[in-house]
């Protein structure tokens, strides 16, 4: 059994993003002081309630800040939103937060596992490992060559 660990444990950085309205749903905005926290065009596990899911960390038209535009069951439909049903408004329609409020982002393991949760609230997440990087580097030269 994976261990578990709480938001407020001390290793887990909490970044206070925002809710933005996109003419298809919403995405989180992250703020520019941030963006270190988070892996640029790359896809991410995030777990969403007590739910593995993944998302693709996004710069955005304009600003210094990241986006994740959506959040998706399959690190292929985050890739490729088209064949998949984003899950990012029923979670946050489900919590309660609206276009301008806050989400909490927490940074279990930085560039691969994030988790996200309404203020206010305690979450408590699976831990895992990241890959290591020479199995990351095949995977990633693997799909280049489809």
């Amino acid at each position: 059994m994976a261990d578990r660990i709480a938001s407020d444990h001390p290793s887990v950085q909490t970044v206070r993003a925002t809710c933005t309205e996109t003419a298809t749903g919403v995405r989180i905005e992250l703020p520019a002081e941030d963006r270190d926290a988070f892996p640029t065009d790359e896809v991410v596990r995030v777990a969403v309630d007590r739910d593995e899911c993944f998302a693709r960390v996004e710069r955005p038209l304009t600003g210094d800040g990241l986006s994740i535009p959506g959040i998706y069951e399959t690190p292929d439909t985050a890739r490729d939103p088209s064949g998949g049903i984003d899950l990012l408004a029923d979670w946050t329609a489900d919590h309660g937060i609206t276009p301008g409020g806050s989400i909490l982002v927490d940074v279990i393991e930085p560039d691969f596992y994030y988790g996200l949760r309404e203020p206010g609230e305690t979450n408590y997440y699976d831990a895992y490992e990241p890959p290591s990087k020479s199995l990351s580097d095949i995977a990633k030269g693997l799909e280049s060559d489809e």
